[in-house]
Order: structure tokens, then sequence, then C-alpha cells
């Protein structure tokens, strides 16, 4: 980045303070991020599948107006701003069409990758039209992939982002909780099986958490955000099962981007 990561750091702090005590500061914030190049990388969960508005220059990348990125992108007006996540996006895929916007001058990058890897998708439609039983093996199988196969594929992409963006401060964000236990979904899967699903989410943040930490980078949960907006909430910011549009389910809503994923990115950003 522009300053090194220590003065950034403390210059962060006597901000911070400024707001809370005077709440002043908002120009000076706005003057720094207009001199900030962000390169958005990443899968459906960065490109905005489920807000249900998309570019249709992006075709089945599926990017959103709507997504974080995008909203950060307009409410702070960095320098440059390219969004290149990607509906489907896999760690490989991040690696093959995504880091060509990335270079020395690069400072701020955000990804969110690895559900796909995992094959998140392939366990939800398990768990939807199987028994319990065939949800949780197959669950399971997902968990033992983020435990023994996803790091390495992790390691290989954020080795791939260093690489090109040599003096980027990179935020990696993890998925929210799918389901609140005891909520008011009757009917469906059981709540045995949306405990397993939130379990495997949670292993596979614990997984990434620690691959961006090895390698440098800002890692941040959205959890905290999401508790009380998951499917089977009374305010839920995640689509549930979307029949008619199928590729929309179980991806944040407009509200869960901007109420969920912007303000858990902003918070590091």
């Amino acid at each position: 980045m522009k300053l090194s990561r220590m003065t950034a750091y403390v210059s962060s702090i006597f901000l911070a303070a400024a707001f809370a005590l005077t709440g002043a500061g908002v120009a000076n914030a706005a003057t720094q991020a207009t001199g900030t190049d962000y390169v958005a990388l990443g899968d459906s969960y960065s490109s905005g599948v489920g807000t249900g508005v998309y570019d249709s220059s992006s075709g089945s990348c599926k990017r959103s107006p709507k997504a974080y990125p995008s909203l950060w992108a307009a409410s702070n007006a960095p320098a440059s701003f390219a969004f290149t996540a990607c509906s489907g996006a896999t760690t490989d895929d991040v690696k093959a069409s995504q880091l060509g916007p990335l270079n020395d001058s690069t400072d701020l990058v955000s990804i969110t990758i690895g559900g796909n890897d995992a094959g998140f998708s392939d366990v939800m439609t398990t768990c939807v039209l199987n028994s319990q039983s065939t949800c949780i093996n197959r669950i399971n199988q997902a968990r033992d992939y983020a435990d023994n196969v996803l790091p390495a594929k992790l390691d290989s992409v954020y080795d791939s982002i260093r690489a090109k963006a040599p003096n980027a401060h990179v935020v990696v964000i993890g998925y929210p909780h799918f389901y609140k236990i005891g909520g008011n979904c009757f009917f469906g899967l059981s709540d045995t099986s949306r405990a397993a699903i939130n379990g495997a989410a949670d292993e596979l943040n614990t997984v990434t958490a620690k691959r961006a930490a090895d390698h440098g980078f800002t890692f941040a949960s959205v959890v905290p955000a999401f508790t009380g907006h998951e499917i089977c909430s009374g305010s839920p910011w995640l689509n549930s099962l979307v029949w008619t549009n199928i590729g929309e389910s179980y991806h944040p809503t407009a509200a869960g981007q901007s109420g969920g994923y912007l303000p858990t990115f902003a918070s590091v950003a």
C-alpha cells in the first residue's frame, strides 16, 4: 500500500477516534479512498448472485451493482475499481481468469473463494432432495475436502495474488451460517441437517482464515453480521430455495450484501 502497514494501522486508530469523538473525518476518509486501486475477486458471494440485479455485460458471471464490492466502490470512489468476481468460480478459475487487473499499484483486494471447490452447491442440492443420512454423508465429504485438499488450493491462489499485487492489503471474507437453528422453518430440512450445514460453513471459514493469516492477509467473518438474519430467522438475508431461479438459492439477498458483507468488508478495508 502507499503507507507501511504499521503506519496505516496507527492512522486508522486515530481516524476512528476522530469519528467517535467528533463525528468528523468523513471527508478525510473519502480522500484516502480516492487514492486506492481496488480489485474485487471471487465467487458468487462477491459477484452478487442472489441480489436479482446484474450487469448484463458480465454474462454468466452475474456481477451486481448491489454486491458489496460495487457498493463499497460507489461509496468510497477509489482511484480505480476492477470487478472480476464470477458466479461459480473456484480457486483455479480465479487464477485462470480473474487476476489480470492486479499489479504493483493495487492497494486493496477482496475475495470470497473456496465454497465451490468444497462443493457447497452440491451439498445443498443433496440435502434438499435426499434423506438426512444422505445429507450428512455429503456434508462430511465436503468437510473432508476442506480439511485435506482445499488448503493447498487456497495457498496456490493466495500466492498468485501476492505475486501479482505485492503491495496490496488483501481481505479474505468468509461465508455465513445458512440457518437459524430452531427458527421459523417448519418444513424442509431437519434441524440436524441445518446444524451440520452451519458446522461445515464454520469448517470452511476456519480453514480459510488459517490460510489467509499464513499469507499475511486479513480474514473477515460475516457470521456475526448475519446472526439473526439466517434462513429460518424472522429477517433472512439469504435466499432459501428459489424454485423459479435455482441459481439464486442459498445466496445473500441485496440486504445481505448491504447489511452483512459490505460493513464487514468496510470495517477492515
